[in-house]
Formats: structure tokens, sequence, C-alpha cells
């Protein structure tokens, strides 16, 4: 009877596998993607598998020991007359099941984690360092950002002339930004894509999506002014002051205000919270939107604020008085904006 309903068993007990002609394929009796597991699925073989790998093979009731019940046929035979419905009675259930599928899953999560990091790097490795007379700094001269007055270009921030864009396609200029970890290592990459304006001003793209980031960047940020101690984050020296921002622009506009002070960029605001800074960093202002009519967003900058008060820091919030604006909006409004900044 298992081996007639062997269609059905195969995704019951080994979900991520597919079918491969006349064949049900995974990578093993855990569950997992891949080609060294086949059951046969039709004719006088249904049901008969075989691990390649481990050398493990049998009939249906077999693949229900072994998938379910460490080899154990008198446990598989009382779940397969449950699953068949011949014993409505027993209500015993795959108990070990469970925890390989949540493995399987977390293995599979973790790979894909580790390859778009890579491919971040990669992407990031490949691209020159300095924007010097690239369209990034012709897009941050656009917004007001005027690096010339910081005396050189944040090393965080690159020109790729060609990053592949999901929603239109095709490659397109980007301006990237390394964002990394506690340690110093880059985690991930975000991409402004780029286009120029028919006046040849270079501007964002104009997507749904211009802003994404590849990799995982929780608890991380984007390192884009030292301020006057001039050193790493994670060599900062006691005392020094960090104005931290949700974005790359609002970020930037911060540091031309005020180029004393260490100047961070949260990526998100949801990740602000998350953010992992070391214990010589005192002093926080958070460089916040004035997007308060946002629930969410004041949810996230409360829980920013609890965070960074609860590690002990002293913490300000400077907010622009432009409804629904950012401090890159105060930076552009005001040509002489000297240390009036947050």
């Amino acid at each position: 009877m298992l081996a007639r309903s062997i269609q059905q068993l195969v995704i019951e007990l080994l979900p991520a596998g597919q079918r491969d002609g006349h064949e049900w394929r995974c990578g093993s009796l855990g569950g997992e993607k891949g080609q060294s597991l086949a059951v046969h699925l039709h004719g006088a073989r249904a049901g008969v598998w075989a691990d390649f790998s481990s050398g493990e093979k049998g009939d249906a009731l077999d693949l229900v020991a072994c998938c379910l019940y460490g080899g154990n046929r008198r446990d598989a035979m009382r779940w397969a007359e449950n699953w068949l419905g011949l014993n409505t009675a027993d209500s015993m259930a795959p108990i070990q099941r469970r925890p390989i599928l949540e493995k399987v899953k977390t293995s599979e999560l973790d790979k894909e984690a580790q390859q778009r990091r890579a491919k971040a790097r990669r992407l990031w490795q490949e691209t020159p360092a300095g924007i010097a007379g690239t369209p990034v700094e012709s897009y941050l001269a656009g917004r007001g950002i005027d690096l010339r007055q910081l005396g050189r270009a944040p090393g965080a921030l690159r020109f790729a002339p060609a990053v592949w864009c999901a929603e239109v396609q095709k490659p397109l200029p980007a301006m990237l930004a390394a964002i990394c970890g506690p340690n110093g290592k880059m985690v991930a990459v975000h991409r402004t894509w780029l286009q120029q304006s028919p006046s040849g001003i270079w501007i964002k793209a104009d997507l749904q999506n211009p802003k994404k980031v590849l990799g995982s960047f929780a608890g991380g940020c984007i390192r884009l002014w030292r301020g006057a101690s001039g050193k790493a984050l994670d060599l900062a020296p006691t005392g020094d002051v960090a104005i931290v921002a949700e974005g790359i622009e609002t970020a930037l506009s911060c540091a031309i205000a005020c180029p004393e002070f260490r100047v961070l960029a949260a990526v998100s605001l949801s990740n602000m919270a998350s953010m992992k800074l070391p214990d010589t960093i005192k002093e926080i202002t958070i460089a916040a939107d004035n997007d308060c009519g946002n629930p969410a967003a004041r949810k996230a900058l409360a829980a920013a604020i609890h965070q960074f008060t609860e590690q002990g820091r002293t913490v300000r919030l400077a907010v622009p008085e432009i409804e629904h604006g950012d401090w890159n909006d105060v930076l552009r409004n005001e040509p002489d904006t000297g240390h009036n900044g947050p």
C-alpha cells in the first residue's frame, strides 16, 4: 500500500526533493535538495530506494523507518498504518521529522546567506576604489553634498558602471557602499542605481526600488566618516561621539555639517537598534528623518533610542523642522550650513 502511494509519500518524507523522470531525487534521508538518494515512483519497483552516498537502500517501509525513526521498522509500521488510514485509534506522530526538516531548512538558509555574502564581496572587490570624477561624485554633488569640503571621499563608497538590476533585467550604473560588521569585515553591499538626466546630471535611477542591499547586514553599518580621531570604528577612542543616520545621503550631509564627529549610516531604521558599536562611543546623536507621522518609523526610532540608552550611552535626537524631510533637505535648503546641523 505504501508503494502504491509512493508519489504522495515522498512529498511527505522528502519535501525538498524533486521529480527526475521516473524517480524522486534528493540529497539524503534528511530530505535536503540533491541527487544522491533516488526513489522509484512507478512500476514493479515503486517505493524501492537507494542512497548512493551512504549505501543505504530498501523499500517504502524502510524509507519511513530511516527518515523518521532511525531505522526502527516497528515504529515505522505504526506510522504507516496511521498515514494510510488503517488505524485511526493510534495518533502516533513522526516526532523526529520536525527537527530534521528544521535542520535542513536552517542549513539551506545559511548556505544561501553565504552565497549572497560571497557575491557581495566579489562585486566590491571587482569595483575600483575611489569616486573622484565618477557619476557618484556628480550624483552626490547634485544632492548638495560637496565632498571637497571634507578633504577626501569616504572609502566606503565606490562607482560601478554596470551592476545587474533585476527590476529591469539589465545592468545599470550604481553607487556601491560597503556595509561592515563589528569586526570591520564587509558583510553586504548597498547598491544605489543611477541614471543620467537629459541635462547631464546624475540622479537616482527611475525604478520602483532604486536602492537595494546584497547580503545580510543585521547589526552592521556603513562607515562613512571617522571624525576628529581618524580611527576605524572598532578602534574608536574613549569619548568618541557618533552621528547615526538612516541613509547614505543623510549621513554624508551630517558629515559636511559636523566633520568633527564620526558618522555612520544604519542602512535602515529597523537595523539601527541592532547596530553593534564599541563601548568607547559614549555619546550618540541620531539624525532622524522628519517622518514622525509614520507609526512604524516612530516605533523603530524608539527601539534604537532605548537600545543605545540601555548600553549606557548618552543619546540625543536631531529631527529637521522640514515636514517629511531629512538632513539632506536641510543641507540643500541652507547653502551655508556651517556647523548648524544636527
